[in-house]
Formats: structure tokens, sequence, C-alpha cells
């Protein structure tokens, strides 16, 4: 898999059934090592190892209704009281972050309505804050350590 723009991290990777897989220590299974999900294993890692984030308050892969489609979100993360705070959209490093990967993560924010959001292909990161009372946002310089963020 390509090297990307995170730390190096030890995964747990098999072949099976002809197949890659590695291990999500969140979901506790074994998955498809698919490019995306290289990232998101790496970005998962790098949130929690390096921005402090409890494994605990992090969910994978969570369905969401949105204009009668079922939708998944890849990462969701909730605060101490259990709400959810951030949502974190991956890509795989060969996709572009563009207009198109913006407007999706924020079609989802419009269910979650979170204070923040991520963007990631692995190679680029940008994390947003949004701004509900005065309606805008604002992209931050780096992705906030988990006690910096605010609810």
């Amino acid at each position: 898999m390509k090297t990307l723009n995170l730390p190096s991290y030890r995964f747990t990777i098999k072949e099976e059934n002809k197949k890659t897989k590695i291990f999500d220590a969140i979901r506790k299974k074994f998955l498809v090592l698919t490019p995306e999900e290289w990232v998101r294993q790496h970005i998962v890692r790098f949130l929690i190892e390096e921005k402090g984030f409890p494994a605990n308050l992090i969910a994978l892969e969570r369905g969401l209704k949105l204009n009668g489609l079922q939708k998944r979100t890849d990462i969701l993360v909730y605060s101490k009281s259990g709400q959810p705070i951030l949502m974190v959209e991956c890509k795989a490093p060969s996709i572009k972050i563009d207009q198109q990967v913006f407007d999706q993560i924020g079609r989802y924010n419009i269910t979650f309505k979170l204070p923040y959001l991520l963007i990631t292909n692995g190679m680029q990161h940008f994390c947003a804050k949004i701004d509900f009372i005065n309606k805008n946002f604002s992209f931050l310089n780096d992705i906030p350590n988990y006690e910096n963020l605010e609810e």
C-alpha cells in the first residue's frame, strides 16, 4: 500500500481467500484491505495515538438516512457526553479531494449538525469547524487534539 502523509503504524495484516485483510481494532475484525481502508485505519490510529482521541468514542461506518437513502459515515467521534462531535470522510489516496467530496460530507452533516468535519485521502487533510449560529465555517490549520474539541 501507498505511504501516506501520516505517521507509520504497525497493523496486523493477513492473506485470506486470496484477499489481503487488515485488522480493525475498533470493530475487532479483519476487513478487506482497500486503499480507502488503508487511509481509514491510519487516520483512526493518528487520532488515537497523536491527538488523544479515546478509542471507545470512535465509531466506524455508522449508518444515516439522507433523503430516504441509506448512507454511511466513515468515522464518527463522540464527545465525553456521548454526543457526536466530529465526522471524518476518508478517500483512497488516488481520489482527489474536490468540491464533490466537500459536498458529500456537508450533506451528511445536515443529518448530524456536527461542529467538526475532517476530510482525508491520506495525503491531504482538511479539518473545518462549523459555526451554525453565524452559518459559516473555517478551515483549521491542524486537526485539533481531542481535549480541544468544543461542543
